[in-house]
């Protein structure tokens, strides 16, 4: 499954953890297909039949769909498998990377030194105090989080999340799995092809999935991805620099970068927000505002607000908050984006939302047509788009 890690810091793993990675990736599917389908179907013929006998109404929220079938067998077995093999990802390839450690570490270093490829820059904080949200909890059942360090230069937990996230992703996130990214940046130039940033910033950037597709589509713009994780952020300028694409990554927390007032156009986050209490989230939202140029935007792909799915879809996403340590998971999507950004600062008017079409499964074609039938709507952007069946990436975000 790790031929998603195509890039020098690749681990060699054995016959039997390939298989074992094959397998869990495909327990993955039957989980979240065939599975979660089962559960459905338990919900539409029983649970909401009798929720309705006893109430006179259909569920009408996502917590009280969670507590009618919280006691059902399926929703225990499906809640049972689902954690089960979350943490068999895990599993599948840290006795690889454990093996390879020290390896991993003087390949990094070789690469983020070494100016053949390409030039970008890393910097570590030493000093830098990891926020609580981070600190004290292992989201998505990963063992150490993002930033958990074991020697010196330490790029394991940086590793274990690419490795990872390439059995975790079941093929869906592309060759170089950031097909949300690539999604998102390829609907952005062509939905404002005019604008041309010079400096452009990615918060939350773990191991640059997220950071290299905007520098490939701005080849000109300083692209610089930031996380607390020292881990994460070694490892992304290695794989970066792997790959040939000059980008910087430094150790830093959102909240308090220490860059300058409007010194960004763009400052993005992919799948960042969920993992961060609501507060927070806030106090991200001032910097951002804070650090973008007049006439720059703030954007985020995120997983879409509640109050855009129906109650029982609003409860299956957030099955996550409850059981996969991820805690701020239902309060985020609970939130309403464009009120979030103008208590940042950012103007109502200048707040949007689209979705965008999978460039991995739909192409170039399809994002084509959805920016086309956004410029058709007279309502303006904050009717762009909804969710439908397929692949589709939400995002939301305001100009200054």
């Amino acid at each position: 499954m790790t031929e998603n890690v195509n890039h020098d810091l690749k681990v060699d793993y054995s016959r039997d953890e390939l298989a074992r990675q094959h397998f869990v990736s495909g327990m993955r599917t039957y989980v979240l297909n065939s599975l979660s389908s089962n559960m459905r179907t338990v919900y539409d013929n029983k649970v909401a039949p009798n929720f309705k006998k006893k109430k006179n109404r259909a569920p009408k929220t996502a917590p009280e769909i969670h507590k009618a079938l919280k006691s059902e067998t399926i929703f225990k077995f499906y809640s049972s498998m689902r954690c089960n093999t979350q943490e068999m990802v895990w599993r599948s390839v840290i006795p690889g990377i454990e093996r390879e450690s020290e390896e991993l570490v003087a390949k990094t270093k070789i690469l983020s030194q070494s100016t053949q490829k390409a030039n970008g820059t890393l910097t570590v904080d030493p000093k830098l105090s990891i926020p609580r949200y981070t600190a004290e909890l292992d989201v998505h059942l990963m063992p150490g989080n993002y930033h958990e360090e074991h020697m010196p230069d330490d790029v394991s937990q940086g590793a274990i999340y690419d490795n990872g996230l390439s059995v975790f992703a079941m093929g869906f996130l592309g060759e170089r799995m950031d097909d949300i990214t690539q999604s998102v940046s390829t609907y952005f130039t062509k939905r404002y092809p005019d604008f041309k940033p010079k400096a452009i910033l990615d918060m939350g950037c773990t191991l640059g999935h997220s950071t290299l597709p905007w520098k490939e589509r701005y080849p000109q713009a300083e692209v610089t991805g930031i996380d607390v994780g020292a881990p994460s952020v070694r490892y992304a300028h290695g794989r970066a620099q792997s790959y040939g694409v000059s980008t910087h990554f430094a150790q830093k927390d959102a909240e308090h970068t220490g860059f300058a007032d409007e010194s960004f156009d763009v400052i993005y986050s992919c799948m960042f927000l969920h993992e961060i209490p609501k507060k927070n989230i806030r106090a991200i939202f001032k910097e951002a505002y804070r650090m973008l140029k007049p006439g720059g935007v703030m954007l985020h792909y995120e997983l879409p607000p509640n109050s855009m799915l129906s109650a029982y879809d609003s409860f299956y996403l957030d099955w996550d908050s409850f059981y996969n340590k991820e805690p701020f998971y239902k309060a985020f999507r609970d939130s309403d984006p464009q009120e979030e950004c103008v208590a940042a600062g950012f103007k109502k008017g200048k707040c949007f939302q689209y979705v965008a079409p999978s460039l991995n499964f739909y192409g170039d074609a399809a994002i084509a047509k959805a920016v086309a039938d956004a410029k058709l709507d007279n309502k303006g952007e904050n009717h762009m788009g909804r969710l439908v069946d397929g692949v589709q990436w939400f995002t939301f975000g305001a100009w200054k």
